[in-house]
């Protein structure tokens, strides 16, 4: 799996990834959108604005709203502008005016003599700082790829892998006919969200599609329909389909679980021997479903392991007896 650690984005990608969810509109053009941002927050200058310097979080966007507009409204002129170069002289990324307000032309004219972007939302400020944050986080989370098509199955989302020919394909193909939703084929793209969920998803150029070997590139979504697509789902399972000649010996019971990491995060894994007339989809599906039960508390090879203790002490005590 190739993985890649993402330590600064500039904000020229932070705007054209987030400027329609966020609401986010230019206040004043200028070429400060190849500007860094280094950290995956933001930051509201109330502090440094009022004069206090010793502490300012200068790598993240820089958020305005009415505190700090009243505030700066209520100083003279000469002072409001002392601050304005007090805060620009910090290296930061870029400026947010939320609720729509509009910063004064003497703000403006820092700005461009620094370089710095301006913008402003119609959001509330506390909701684009949340929402910001979260858009910043996914941007600067951990992500790589992993070989392999991903299928949500009501509400487990599975990797399947295998070598090609063994069938990958035309079982993600019967799980899609059977009503299961499609999230990637072939090579499902993974981020990690919050530090433990590793969220896969699929490349932008091959989402809704799916190869078939014989059939070529077929339009799932246009076939099935919309519901046959999800855009993003958390991994939850990892199946491995082998040919049978090439599976070694496996545990019969299934007492042992084996995990796979993807992205620091240990992901359950079986491995499925193929072979003629196996329902490889079914086979899949009821992986799906012995996951599921699982991460409810309920696993089958403990409750059968136990009933089978039970049955072998019931023995010896009947025999012990006789």
């Amino acid at each position: 799996m190739s993985e890649q650690q993402i330590k600064q984005i500039t904000v020229g990608q932070f705007f054209e990834a987030w400027k329609d969810r966020l609401k986010l509109s230019v206040v004043a053009e200028n070429d400060g959108m190849a500007r860094p941002i280094r950290e995956p927050t933001v930051n509201r200058p109330g502090l440094l604005l009022a004069g206090f310097t010793q502490y300012f979080a200068s790598k993240r966007i820089q958020v305005f709203g009415s505190a700090e507009s009243t505030y700066l409204r209520s100083l003279d002129s000469q002072t409001r502008l002392d601050r304005y170069r007090l805060f620009f002289r910090r290296s930061i990324p870029c400026v947010v005016f939320g609720r729509n307000l509009k910063p004064d032309p003497a703000f403006l004219e820092e700005a461009a003599r620094r370089g710095v972007p301006v913008f402003r939302s119609p959001l509330i400020t506390m909701n684009f700082m949340n929402s910001a944050t979260l858009a910043l986080e996914s941007q600067f989370a951990p992500r790589g790829s992993e070989m392999g098509s991903m299928v949500d199955i009501q509400g487990v989302g599975v990797i399947i892998k295998g070598d090609s020919g063994v069938g990958k394909s035309e079982c993600v193909l019967a799980l899609i006919e059977r009503g299961y939703s499609l999230v990637a084929d072939d090579i499902t793209k993974v981020i990690l969200i919050g530090g433990d969920q590793v969220i896969g998803t699929s490349a932008e150029i091959t989402r809704d599609h799916l190869e078939v070997r014989g059939l070529g590139i077929i339009n799932v979504a246009r076939m099935f329909g919309v519901k046959s697509i999800r855009l993003d789902k958390r991994v939850d399972l990892i199946v491995h389909l082998k040919e049978w000649a090439n599976v070694n010996e496996m545990e019969r019971v299934g007492m042992e679980e084996m995990t796979q990491e993807i992205l620091g995060v240990k992901i359950p894994y079986v491995t499925i021997p193929v072979g003629p007339g196996r329902d490889i989809a079914r086979l899949v599906e009821v992986a799906a479903f012995q996951n599921k039960l699982r991460e409810a508390g309920f696993n089958s090879a403990e409750e059968f392991n136990r009933r089978l203790i039970e049955f072998m002490n019931h023995n010896s005590k009947k025999s012990g007896g006789a």
